[in-house]
């Protein structure tokens, strides 16, 4: 019995490292870039391949405001180049952005890039098992994607009415007003930059969530005077709808 426990949990772990693998090609720094800044890119997240390998996920709020157009400042992303150790970047258009779910996606140009299948939320269990894979404090231990596996450990309303009309903020009025929707509570920590970082099954690596890390802390997290080291995922079923809209 001991043996076959250790088998099964030895096979278990090599799938999860062949995943890990396929999504790392899939994963990708966002930011923007200026030829004559330096460093010419700033990250701003991370962001993920899917459809026919042109169109790139990641969070709303990852995308800038406004780009500084006189100074030919573009939107993009970074990709491996003909050896490894180049990166060639791509610039994105946004095609399709949800403030509401905090979810956007853009097409970005050249040849296509291995996509990451999207698989529908709605079976998520609580307890079942997760990987999400990004690039956690971003530039300032260099763009490398790093993956952190967990469960999903609660399934909650994505805010929460405040016991005092004090404790409301105008973000929490708007999310309050507009409704609520169900999202993913994980037990694993994620960083600054793993925001857009896709949330996936290990066995399959197909995509079952968004890793969110600023919009759902002005909701959920208020009332909290230290973080917390919880981790918010926007459930996929919401990028699928985006997604065919952006095609």
């Amino acid at each position: 019995m001991l043996a076959f426990c250790f088998a099964a949990g030895h096979a278990a772990g090599q799938d999860a490292q062949a995943t890990i693998e396929r999504v790392k090609q899939s994963v990708v720094p966002i930011g923007t870039y200026e030829r004559t800044r330096t460093p010419a890119f700033a990250f701003r997240g991370t962001a993920f391949v899917v459809g026919d390998g042109t169109f790139v996920v990641t969070n709303a709020h990852v995308l800038p405001g406004v780009l500084d157009t006189t100074r030919l400042e573009v939107l993009g992303v970074l990709v491996a180049g003909p050896s490894a150790d180049k990166v060639e970047f791509r610039e994105a258009k946004q095609v399709a952005v949800d403030p509401g779910s905090d979810l956007a996606v853009l097409k970005i140009g050249g040849a296509p890039l291995p996509a990451l299948q999207i698989r529908n939320s709605d079976g998520v269990k609580e307890g079942q098992p997760i990987m999400f894979t990004g690039f956690p404090i971003g530039a300032a231990i260099g763009l490398f994607p790093a993956t952190h596996r967990g469960i999903v450990s609660s399934i909650t309303p994505i805010a929460i009415p405040q016991a005092r009309s004090a404790e409301l903020d105008p973000k929490t009025i708007r999310r309050l007003t507009t409704g609520t929707f169900p999202i993913f509570q994980l037990d694993a920590t994620a960083y600054p930059g793993n925001s857009g970082s896709p949330v996936f099954d290990p066995a399959t690596g197909e995509v079952l969530g968004v890793i969110n890390m600023v919009f759902v802390k002005g909701t959920k997290e208020t009332a909290l005077t230290q973080p917390s080291g919880i981790t918010y995922a926007i459930p996929s079923k919401f990028l699928q709808d985006l997604v065919q809209k952006a095609r």
